[in-house]
């Protein structure tokens, strides 16, 4: 049996999407700029999927401007706003679990004489807003806070945020990684008052290479790339189209019965983690309680046993999950997010995220209860020879 519980760091694209992107491979071959009847037609499809996909963030269609994903939509709204207002100050502030697209592009730009205060957070995953608020400055020009951490599932309260910000300093540009919720939180953009909102495709069962970038109108931002008027000039490049037609595909799927889908998904994770609590001993759930956390991402710590081994050893059986981002899982030394977590190192070197999706099947978690409970017992007893 397969059991793949890696979905935070890609889902399985389903079947009426990968329709859509070979539809659109097929038939939707030619350059959206160009001005035939082809071209035209194309245009015209492009235009309904930023539509459908606006409707489901709660957004005006011109606000939404297609993407590669969530890495490079961070890169565009970070890096194009500070350079579009550099003048206006040079402090930033983000937080010490961002994701790795995220916190590389603040140590960019700490290289280049930019100022960045990294809040902290708790043990279980969470900002102080005391500490945001008086971390805003006169010269503070961005804050970039993500929604849903890729490790943990910690939930910042991103409403409250946007208020301190905003009652503060009207000024200040609130930008929100919001790959990891969007589709899997009920949220509006305009409930949120975020004025910069990245999202991916490949998170909610679409295609890799895909995604969208909010920016809310009235505000400037500077495109980090150059070569074509495409995107409003945000994203210059020919338009990915079989990437978002399946996008936009997958979006439909999920927010047809957005409630169901995450009734579902929650019910997965809540299962599964009632059965690891009976089943497997000396075990730690990291991010507090697993309830108020997202509903596909549950990170756990088995005492004595090194987080990669027990990974290899789950996929003999078949059971694919992580030892944390996939984006930083290859590079040597802690989860960055454990760590500003405060987790001691035993806690930190033996976590193992499993993120779960609506392909998933109870049938699926008891098998992968019973390996989890039968290789950690196995991998405890070679520890301690």
């Amino acid at each position: 049996m397969e059991v793949y519980l890696d979905n935070a760091a890609t889902t399985r694209v389903k079947p009426k999407v990968i329709q859509a992107v070979t539809m659109a491979m097929n038939e939707m071959y030619g350059n959206p700029s160009s001005l035939h009847k082809k071209g035209v037609e194309i245009e015209r499809k492009i235009k309904e999927a930023r539509k459908l996909i606006s409707r489901s963030l709660d957004c005006r269609e011109e606000e939404l401007f297609f993407t590669s994903g969530g890495t490079e939509g961070n890169n565009i709204i970070i890096r194009g706003y500070v350079e579009a207002n550099q003048r206006r100050g040079k402090h930033l502030i983000t937080t010490k679990i961002e994701h790795p697209s995220v916190l590389s592009t603040f140590e960019a730009l700490e290289k280049k004489g930019y100022k960045v205060t990294y809040l902290d957070v708790d043990n279980n995953g969470f900002i102080s807003l005391r500490e945001l608020e008086d971390s805003l400055q006169e010269d503070t020009i961005l804050v970039s806070i993500m929604h849903v951490n890729n490790e943990v599932g910690s939930i910042q309260p991103i409403e409250k945020i946007s208020k301190i910000i905003k009652n503060k300093n009207k000024e200040v540009f609130f930008h929100v990684d919001g790959v990891q919720s969007f589709g899997k939180i009920l949220f509006s953009l305009t409930d949120l008052a975020v004025d910069g909102f990245s999202i991916s495709g490949h998170k909610i069962h679409g295609p890799k290479g895909i995604g969208c970038l909010y920016i809310k109108k009235g505000w400037k931002v500077t495109p980090i790339a150059t070569g074509g008027s495409h995107e409003l000039g945000i994203r210059p490049g020919t338009e990915n189209t079989p990437g978002i037609m399946g996008m936009a595909e997958a979006v439909k799927l999920i927010f047809s019965d957005q409630q169901n889908y995450i009734r579902k998904i929650a019910s997965l994770k809540e299962y599964f983690y009632q059965m690891l609590m009976a089943n497997v001993e000396d075990i730690k759930i990291n991010g507090g309680d697993p309830q108020g956390t997202s509903i596909n991402i549950l990170n756990v710590s088995f005492k004595g046993v090194k987080s990669e081994v027990l990974l290899h050893s789950l996929e003999e059986d078949g059971i694919y999950v992580s030892s944390g981002s996939a984006c930083s899982s290859k590079k040597r030394g802690y989860s960055h997010v454990l760590m500003a977590m405060g987790l001691k190192d035993e806690y930190i070197d033996s976590a193992i995220r499993f993120s779960f999706s609506d392909f998933n099947t109870k049938e699926e978690l008891d098998y992968g209860i019973e390996k989890i409970q039968k290789q950690v017992n196995y991998l405890r007893k070679i520890m301690k020879r």
